[in-house]
């Protein structure tokens, strides 16, 4: 059934880039350059997702 399966990279990658993403929206509210560099990990992470098969 999968209920104790491994996850995928993939699937590992998407949870840390949905963690950044909102991280860097908290942070938006009170440190501007800090939400910044949050999404620009964000956006790494997601070339990373992209380049996976």
């Amino acid at each position: 059934m999968g209920l104790f399966r491994k996850k995928s990279e993939k699937e590992k990658l998407q949870i840390k880039y949905q963690k950044l993403i909102d991280e860097a929206y908290h942070l938006s509210h009170t440190d501007r350059k800090a939400s910044d560099l949050k999404t620009a990990e964000a956006n790494e992470i997601l070339v990373r997702i992209e380049a996976l098969p």
